[in-house]
């Protein structure tokens, strides 16, 4: 089956099997809109590469242990 984006086919592979490319880009792509919940690594008020490091470890964690 031919996939669409945006009103245009795609010719399917000429293997016959289905693209995956986007379901991990997707997965990619909603981490990051996740993490812009985090309004302290939005608009990065601290100074120093470590302390931005350290609270983006902890986004993410977060994130993480949500799925559980």
């Amino acid at each position: 089956m031919p996939h669409t984006a945006g009103g245009r086919k795609r010719k399917a592979p000429q293997d016959g099997r289905e693209p995956r490319r986007y379901e991990r880009h997707w997965k990619v792509e909603r981490y990051f809109a996740w993490l812009r919940f985090f309004r302290r690594l939005v608009t990065r008020y601290e100074v120093k590469a470590e302390n931005v490091l350290g609270f983006l470890h902890l986004a993410c964690a977060r994130i993480l242990m949500r799925q559980f």
